[in-house]
């Protein structure tokens, strides 16, 4: 756990410098192609520095804050676009919004937040999902599907929804939220669009739908170039996740990832086009069955499969029992 912790110290030095970087440097060049050049170098960086791990905790965060999010963000800000901008007014908001998951709210008042008890309702199932693991041989099939997805969202919002708050305090602004209840989606542009990890398609939409989108449209219909482009964008975060995975396991890819996405890419895309071309929807409460079953059901058979066979979840349980132990460790020396 030490030499853990103090290559997690040397990794977040390491970005804080790069982005330091970025702030003054490129910043300073004219947007396009040489501001992209000047970036690169540090988008490469971001690459490697979730090999240094071995604890999936630490990997897993650093590969979706560094490699994924603040990657996107500094391509992006190269061209000048994308949530760094406009230019954070000092060097320690561009180091929060690089390299954290989060995005200034231009709408404050625009959203309705969920009441505080939905949050403490969140934490409790998750502190329960969390003891559940260990009977797991003796819970039927149909929950055992339902336990991962259920345990991803979770764990996601209510980590970030601390360190949203955390930082709303520390920055002083209003941050936009990354979940919006993605158990009411329903459709799954509503679930993939509005609702899931707002973070993604916030980077998503300029970074790879829009110019996808406007290049084929040159070579082709409206509608077909809008399809090239939401296949494109779910196609490519297929990829990032097999990373992640293999920042994770470092295994090879199965692709089963890769395969999930791109299925719903192209039934996200087809379900924009019979919403274009015929006006006649289902009940609120039918689509959000048949959406988020459709969601754990592949989910089950493409996502979650390479995350039971390698034990992430009882790995990162042990890796808490060591971080705990550790902590009181250190305390305890402290005392005496």
């Amino acid at each position: 756990m030490e030499e853990e912790l103090k290559s997690f110290v040397k990794v977040w030095v390491s970005a804080i410098i790069s982005v330091s970087y970025c702030y003054y440097i490129p910043s300073k060049i004219k947007s396009g192609v040489h501001r992209l050049l000047s970036v690169l170098p540090v988008c490469v960086l971001f690459l490697v520095l979730p090999l240094f791990f071995v604890f999936t905790i630490f990997s897993s965060t650093t590969a979706f804050c560094l490699s994924l999010l603040a990657n996107f963000k500094l391509i992006l800000f190269a061209f000048d676009k994308g949530p760094l901008l406009p230019l954070p007014t000092n060097l320690f908001r561009f180091i929060c919004f690089t390299c954290l998951p989060i995005k200034l709210q231009k709408n404050p008042n625009s959203q309705n937040h969920p009441p505080k008890w939905v949050f403490f309702s969140k934490a409790a199932i998750f502190g329960v999902l969390l003891n559940v693991h260990n009977y797991k041989s003796l819970l039927p099939p149909i929950l055992l599907i339902c336990l991962y997805p259920l345990h991803l969202y979770l764990v996601l919002d209510v980590l970030l929804t601390i360190v949203n708050a955390l930082l709303t305090i520390i920055l002083g602004c209003d941050l936009e939220p990354h979940f919006n209840e993605p158990y009411l989606a329903t459709s799954l542009q509503d679930f993939w669009g509005h609702r899931w990890n707002l973070m993604v398609p916030a980077i998503f939409r300029p970074g790879v739908y829009s110019p996808v989108s406007s290049v084929c449209q040159h070579q082709m219909r409206s509608d077909w170039a809008r399809f090239m482009g939401c296949l494109t964008t779910f196609f490519v975060s297929g990829l990032i996740h097999e990373l992640v995975y293999f920042y994770i396991n470092r295994e090879t890819p199965t692709w089963e990832v890769t395969w999930f996405f791109v299925l719903h890419g192209v039934c996200t895309a087809m379900e924009k086009a019979v919403k274009r071309k015929i006006r006649w929807s289902l009940s609120p409460m039918l689509s959000r069955l048949i959406t988020v079953g459709f969601l754990v059901v592949t989910g089950d058979f493409l996502f979650f499969r390479q995350i039971e066979r390698s034990n992430m979840l009882e790995r990162r349980a042990n890796e808490a029992s060591l971080f705990i132990d550790f902590v009181k460790r250190k305390v305890f020396n402290f005392r005496l």
